[in-house]
């Protein structure tokens, strides 16, 4: 794949990642609230404000409006500590189990999903770009 064309569909796979989780922080919000981090008030509230903006995100990266860019790429970041809190807990979860193969799994999983979103913050910085 090009320079060009990857930054062309950059944005198209950060909406199609943010209008699924951001379905899915309505639909299911439970399944999120243990990301939210400890320190952080009335995580139900957090999950289903995360939640509309994903999806508001979603709509502006759809319309190409010049704020959907930077916002989705503010939202990425905001929501980074959410996943260092599921790897701290999917860890601490593969300790406590003595390393079962499938808490191991989920550990790795929630440490390689960090570094992976600095290519979606890319992807959505993009959009200015590809519009």
């Amino acid at each position: 794949m090009t320079l060009s064309r990857s930054v062309r569909s950059g944005p198209w796979l950060v909406t199609g990642a943010f209008l699924a989780s951001g379905v899915k922080h309505l639909v299911r919000p439970g399944s999120f609230e243990p990301l939210v981090p400890r320190a952080m008030p009335r995580p139900r509230e957090i999950v289903y404000v995360s939640g509309v903006a994903e999806l508001v995100c979603a709509a502006g990266l759809l319309t190409k409006a010049s704020w959907a860019g930077p916002a989705s790429a503010a939202l990425l970041v905001g929501v980074w500590p959410g996943n260092l809190q599921m790897a701290l807990d999917a860890t601490a979860q593969a300790r406590r189990g003595g390393g079962r193969p499938r808490d191991l799994a989920l550990a790795a999983g929630a440490w390689a999903r960090m570094p992976l979103q600095i290519p979606m913050i890319r992807a959505a910085l993009s959009a200015r770009r590809a519009g």
